[in-house]
């Protein structure tokens, strides 16, 4: 074993190869399910969340495999959802939502994920976040940017965050270090599990789906 090898502490190094092993069968799945799978995962939003008029709600750009939203994003904006495109301002930095309107031109950002070229930046009620793989208590596998994380931990108030991906992506073994932020809720084509009850904090958060008065 190398000293680099040996430097890399248990937690990160087993995150690596989850990711690896999680990406690569997303991308082995037909596309005939991918497709199926969104629109069962499509249908479980709108029971999550079935009132969003008036609501900003930040979605993201599919890659890599994940599950495909932009026709339920089209669907929540005629239902008077504004919606938005997660843009990276600087490495290391939070993110910014920029609006994401039907005629939006979009711009390859960094990593060539796309995103609006302009449009207002807007604070989210909700954050739907793509998930390599996830656990049962609401913590989100991502690809290791830690942009999420950074993100939903300096909003104010905090987001509703829905982790968004595939049933065989569920986790057993994860380790939650300090600076993950759990997911509120976790999609997959099975439906909707609720987390923000094992996670109760005393920070100022916006209230969607069943727990809106």
């Amino acid at each position: 074993m190398s000293d680099e090898t040996a430097a890399v502490p248990a937690w990160v190094a087993w995150r690596q190869a989850e990711r690896r092993r999680l990406i690569a069968a997303r991308l082995a799945m037909p596309a005939a399910v991918r497709r199926e799978c969104a629109r069962l995962i499509c249908a479980a939003l709108d029971r999550l969340l079935p009132e969003l008029g008036g609501s900003v709600v930040a979605a993201y750009w599919p890659i890599r495999g994940e599950p495909d939203l932009r026709a339920w994003i089209g669907s929540i904006r005629s239902r008077g959802a504004r919606c938005a495109l997660p843009v990276v301002v600087a490495r290391g930095e939070p993110l910014a939502f920029r609006e994401w309107r039907a005629d939006a031109r979009l711009v390859p950002g960094v990593w060539n994920i796309p995103e609006p070229a302009d449009g207002e930046t807007l604070v989210p009620q909700v954050v739907i976040a793509p998930v390599v793989g996830y656990d049962r208590h609401g913590y989100r596998l991502g690809y290791g940017g830690g942009y999420y994380d950074r993100t939903l931990a300096a909003c104010a108030p905090r987001p509703f965050a829905i982790g968004v991906g595939y049933h065989a992506a569920a986790l057993a073994g994860f380790e939650p270090q300090p600076h993950d932020v759990p997911m509120d809720a976790i999609v997959d084509e099975r439906g909707a599990s609720l987390h923000r009850q094992d996670h109760p904090t005393d920070l100022p958060t916006f209230l969607v789906g069943p727990e809106k008065p």
